[in-house]
């Protein structure tokens, strides 16, 4: 783990809150010049603090309305099975998130689709034809609490 100061917290703060400020802006509210504040984000890119910069999209506007998680038990646990399942479960558009999980299935995945009817053809053409599938569970987000990708950076060793 890399040992972060107070200043590579705050510019990753600021980075969470709106990846589009300028090292400029930052500087000024960091009271620093622009060099340190440039050479501590490419310090920070480097190390893959930040792994990368991208536009967050608003899903229902653009029709995407059902979240679906997924629970799924497998057949086979051996290294090569799971690495085949989660290669290929990976490949498929619908799917945001694939976690291998404890508990009563082995893995937790989060589908994002239009509809219900698209989230049936996902599983009826997609999940389905995936070898090692064993028992499938499936849970409709009915509204969304909170959605953010900001992590609590106050936890931070410095």
């Amino acid at each position: 783990m890399i040992k972060l100061d107070t200043t590579d917290i705050r510019i990753l703060e600021m980075l969470q809150l709106d990846s589009q400020k300028t090292i400029k802006e930052m500087a000024n509210q960091l009271n620093l010049s622009t060099t340190p504040v440039f050479e501590r984000i490419k310090k920070l890119e480097q190390n893959q603090i930040i792994k990368k910069y991208v536009a967050i999209l608003d899903a229902v506007k653009l029709g995407i309305k059902l979240s679906a998680f997924v629970n799924i038990s497998i057949k086979d646990h051996s290294t090569k099975a799971v690495e085949d399942f989660v290669g290929q479960i990976i490949s498929y558009e619908e799917v945001m998130e694939c976690h291998h999980v404890t508990g009563d299935s082995d893995f937790l995945l989060k589908i994002m689709v239009s509809d219900i009817e698209e989230y049936n053809q996902f599983i009826l053409q997609k999940l389905s034809t995936v070898p090692n599938v064993g028992k499938v569970t499936s849970s409709f987000s009915l509204s969304i609490r909170k959605d953010t990708n900001r992590l609590a950076l106050n936890k931070c060793e410095v």
